[in-house]
């Protein structure tokens, strides 16, 4: 899909030597921090932007040509609504646009938003309206999906009703591709995990491949007021920190540190778990925890 892709502004490259193939069906996650190029190389993909260098195909053509036949669609953080129409009458213009549309009731059936469909735009919440943003992605009944922060402002329960009709929409076999800041949205529901640094991809797998790049383990334990520095003391810990009554410990030697706390310290309710793709989103890019949750 992409070979060598660069994306220059100026002095500044935003993308750099991005080679991407991705199957028909999958679902992919693009992950970064703030100024990674995940914006940037979807804009690509989408036709929004000529790369400075490189080649791109989309289902075996131009990316403009792909969503000129309806091939590609996109669900983007905002805009694209008219607010004083109703849920129905925007997706009925929507698919006036296409020589061949799926039937609006269809759409408002495959979204769940058939009870909401005589609704003004305005007066649909933010995960309402992200929902119809999404019917209408798919009038053209799209090959290739792209979401950009699809979630992004929704509170928790949005974000599971959203991710509930894309998993409803996957007897489809779409290809989906989506950027995020959520980490557990891409452990949750993409196939394949892409993460990106400074315009260069850095890691692609699957999550745990990804989560398996971070060595160690994580190890909780109550332990009001506990030795840190004998716990430091221990091969193989990597990190450890107080909270409450709580100590948190990473690892690389887990049997040690846990024989240590369950022998020789009143530490009790130990828990061991695997380091999870937030470790490794974290130790890959090389960010802090506000970077992964940033507009």
């Amino acid at each position: 899909m992409l070979e060598r892709i660069c994306q220059d502004f100026g002095d500044v490259r935003a993308v750099s030597n991005v080679s991407l193939v991705i199957r028909e069906g999958e679902i992919v996650a693009l992950l970064g921090p703030n100024g990674a190029g995940k914006t940037s190389t979807l804009d690509i993909v989408l036709g929004l932007a000529a790369p400075s260098a490189g080649v791109v195909s989309i289902l075996g053509t131009t990316p403009r040509q792909a969503i000129q036949r309806g091939f590609v669609a996109a669900v983007l953080q905002t805009g694209g609504l008219l607010k004083d129409l109703t849920v129905r009458e925007t997706l009925r213009y929507v698919a006036s646009l296409y020589d061949t549309a799926l039937s609006v009731d269809e759409l408002l059936e495959r979204v769940g938003l058939v009870s909401l469909s005589d609704r003004v735009v305005a007066k649909c919440s933010g995960g309402e309206q992200q929902r119809l943003r999404f019917a209408m992605s798919l009038v053209s009944d799209p090959k290739l999906l792209i979401l950009d922060e699809p979630t992004q402002g929704m509170d928790v329960e949005a974000r599971r009703d959203f991710w509930r009709t894309i998993r409803n929409d996957g007897a489809a076999k779409r290809t989906v591709i989506f950027a995020t800041h959520y980490l557990e949205e891409a452990d949750a529901y993409a196939d394949r995990v892409i993460l990106m640094r400074q315009g260069e991809i850095v890691a692609d797998g699957t999550a745990l491949e990804i989560q398996n790049l971070v060595a160690g383990r994580r190890l909780r334990a109550t332990w009001p007021r506990a030795d840190l520095n004998a716990v430091r003391a221990i091969g193989g810990v990597t990190s450890v920190e107080q909270r409450g009554d709580t100590i948190l410990i990473t690892s690389t030697a887990s049997d040690e540190v846990a024989r240590f706390l369950l022998t020789h310290t009143p530490a009790q309710d130990l828990e061991v778990t695997g380091r999870g793709i937030e470790d490794a989103f974290l130790a890959i890019t090389g960010t802090t925890n506000d970077s992964t949750t940033a507009p």
